[in-house]
């Protein structure tokens, strides 16, 4: 082994790309071959299927070959964000979209509304409080007084019923993970209760406000512990629930959730299996009874369910033989066959609900085109929420027991807006706005259709400038999700403003694979049935162009997470149909992504190369598996980073790796390796700006002719 690794260390990076020709990007970049890789060819053994692998050794992160690769990667990069001559033109109109104030939704608590905001100029969001509506804002949360480090953020998540204290995580870089700590808001300290660094899917403060209930990652799998606030380093947290019940073993793959209703009374537990889900089980507990058991709500049931409590009743979101959603009154110890049917499953998809001021708030989508109805808490319909032209609107924000809810307005070309929602007199004003540097009335947000690959209707948004061109000759921007019930709608975001206002278009086709129009969409691009997100794609691209928005050479992807895996199968599947990809966070190995990070959750909906049948079609599309030698590819950017605790960034390395080597287009291939980049939210605004910046640089410059064109 010693005698390996000196090799190792000596020939890491001698080896070959194709040709070692030199490389030629957009506006005149011209680049030297690639950093060197060595191939070192590891074999397994699928089902009697042999799949070399010859950048195997690029998986252990922390090995000095890998650092090198790295470092070698990173600095090749930057020889081409040197060349590029609008990159200093994008950073300075990315500072002035993206240094601008922001607010979550508030919290409220009495009188008292908490939230988190970031002034014009900061590089991270506070946590505020403001006494009443028309209140000055207090700030309480400020990451830069105790952290130097740019990329450390906080994040609100509780306060306690009585707005005494709140709970907010510390975050470094965009890790998934968090260390949690009690504030104070009385006295204006941070307590010395502090719950240690790890993944958190859940916190609630106990109704006296006197213990946490949260849900972590451990060893064996999520579990629920109550933590009781002064008792730090004094005795253990006490485990609720978690590892097994009903004589059933919860596993790695089983995301528990905790929540405290809104009267205090329940603490309800949500039991996820996969991700997405292909079952959800709920129980909850009497806390104003000592010592009671858990009782199920339901449990053992392959369909998914959400509830909330309202003076006693339980109602229930679920697609129990209903694909697409419907909302029922629980009836706890019985089937759902026998609860109430409150508000029944229509064409539209139901996507989320939410109870406040006695109403129960159900949003759908029509054709991707988000609708709010209320209605009664026996059923009946009393209205909707509208909003102006096309876009998102957020869930309804509140609790059972408060008048006032909380919901947000944004789209593409509409900066988000948040507003304070009167549940009696259905009046709505302005809690806070956006004011980002957009003239909204300069563009347009349309959306069209197309027909995918086998016949199927797909939806697709495209905004642009009014009276854009459409003689192909223009740069547009496209991007896609296209899984895990996730639905992509229209929202705010300062890289694509300023695509548009540079001159070119942007389009989001709605892929198979999200929730857009139900469960029976998202199972059309699950696990064999994963290729139809990638045909929607092309379909979506060939639309495009034929209806002349643009051509192949002016047309740019960009996806991360899921959507880096359809930019890995777009690049390797149809390299012909698109002139530069960024692709994020990704997804690539698709025959070894479960075992790494958060991987194995996410089973349920990919599959697994260890099952015979699942190997044969994750091998087919599996974007790294499927580079051919000789092909001619298009510029890539891979964009990954060190605190990407859910994707492993391994696959982006091995990606950069193989494709350097075997693209025979002479076009850029880069990797962009942040030291504090990863899959949450969390890096600074002037980080953010910076990697914006390098992404849009790439984007722009590989798709069209050189220097702007406002």
């Amino acid at each position: 082994m010693r005698r390996l690794g000196e090799w190792l260390v000596t020939c890491a990076l001698v080896t070959a790309c194709a040709g070692a020709q030199a490389i030629h990007g957009g506006d005149g970049i011209k680049l030297p071959p690639p950093p060197e890789v060595k191939r070192i060819p590891v074999t397994d053994d699928y089902f009697g299927t042999k799949i070399t692998d010859d950048y195997r050794w690029l998986e252990d992160a922390d090995s000095p070959q890998t650092q090198a690769f790295i470092s070698d990667e990173n600095v090749y990069t930057q020889r081409y964000m040197e060349q590029a001559p609008i990159r200093k033109q994008i950073a300075s109109d990315l500072q002035n979209l993206e240094q601008v104030s922001t607010w979550t939704q508030p919290i409220e608590r009495g009188d008292d509304l908490f939230f988190m905001k970031r002034l014009a100029g900061e590089g991270q969001a506070s946590i505020y409080v403001r006494q009443g509506w028309t209140g000055k804002d207090k700030r309480l949360i400020d990451p830069a007084q105790f952290s130097r480090n740019p990329n450390t953020s906080v994040d609100l998540m509780d306060v306690s019923r009585d707005g005494s204290l709140l709970a907010y995580g510390v975050r470094e870089g965009g890790e998934d993970e968090t260390t949690v700590h009690i504030y104070n808001v009385k006295t204006g300290k941070t307590l010395f209760d502090t719950l240690a660094r790890g993944l958190y899917w859940s916190l609630n403060f106990a109704p006296d406000g006197k213990g946490i209930y949260y849900t972590r990652t451990t060893s064996k799998g999520s579990v629920v512990y109550l933590h009781t606030i002064g008792t730090f380093n004094e005795q253990p947290d006490t485990l609720v629930f978690g590892h097994q019940f009903r004589g059933e073993d919860l596993g790695p793959d089983d995301i528990i959730e905790s929540r405290v209703s809104d009267d205090g009374r329940y603490l309800v537990i949500r039991v996820e299996h996969g991700v997405p889900p292909t079952g959800v089980d709920i129980v909850y507990r009497d806390l104003s009874k000592p010592h009671s058991y858990f009782e199920v709500l339901t449990w053992g049931i392959l369909s998914r369910f959400s509830a909330i409590e309202d003076h006693g009743a339980w109602y229930v979101k679920t697609d129990y033989k209903a694909p697409n959603g419907c909302i029922m009154r629980a009836d706890p110890g019985i089937m759902p066959d026998a609860w109430e049917m409150i508000v029944p499953p229509g064409p539209d998809a139901m996507t989320d609900f939410s109870i406040a001021g006695g109403k129960i708030y159900v949003q759908r989508l029509k054709d991707v085109k988000p609708e709010t109805s209320i209605y009664s808490l026996s059923g009946k319909l009393l209205g909707t929420l509208a909003v102006d032209g096309i876009g998102s609107v957020s869930r309804i924000k509140g609790r059972t027991t408060d008048r006032y809810a909380y919901f947000s307005y944004q789209s593409f070309i509409t900066p988000p807006t948040i507003y304070r929602l009167d549940t009696l007199t259905s009046k709505r004003e302005i809690f806070a706005q956006t004011k980002a540097p957009f003239d909204t009335s300069q563009y347009q947000l349309k959306q069209v259709f197309f027909k995918s690959k086998d016949g199927t209707r797909v939806p697709m948004f495209i905004a642009g400038k009014k009276g854009l061109k459409q003689d192909g000759s223009e740069r547009l921007l496209m991007t896609g999700y296209g899984g895990f019930d996730i639905s992509e709608l229209p929202v705010w975001n300062p890289m694509f403003a300023w695509w548009m206002q540079e001159g070119g278009w942007f389009a989001l086709p709605n892929l198979r694979g999200g929730g857009e129009y139900g469960e029976k969409w998202h199972r059309a691009g699950m696990f064999a049935d994963k290729q139809n997100v990638f045909d929607d794609f092309y379909a979506a691209a060939e639309y495009l162009i034929a209806n002349r928005y643009t051509s192949a050479e002016h047309l740019a992807i960009y996806g991360r997470s899921n959507g880096g895996l359809l930019m890995g199968a777009a690049m390797t599947q149809r390299p012909d149909l698109f002139s530069a990809v960024v692709c994020g966070y990704p997804l690539l190995d698709m025959l070894r992504y479960q075992k790494f990070e958060q991987g194995e959750h996410w089973v349920t909906e990919y599959g697994s190369s260890e099952d015979e049948a699942q190997f044969k079609y994750l091998l087919k599309y599996s974007p790294y598996q499927n580079v051919k030698p000789g092909t001619k590819y298009p510029a890539v950017m891979f964009f990954t980073g060190d605190d990407d605790t859910r994707v492993d960034p391994l696959h982006a390395r091995k990606m950069t790796a193989i494709l350097q080597a075997d693209s025979a287009s002479g076009r850029p291939i880069l990797l962009h390796y942040g030291l504090s980049n990863g899959h949450s939210s969390g890096v600074g605004v002037e980080q953010k700006i910076e990697d914006d910046t390098d992404m849009l640089t790439f984007l722009w410059t590989e798709t069209g002719p050189p220097g702007p064109r406002k």
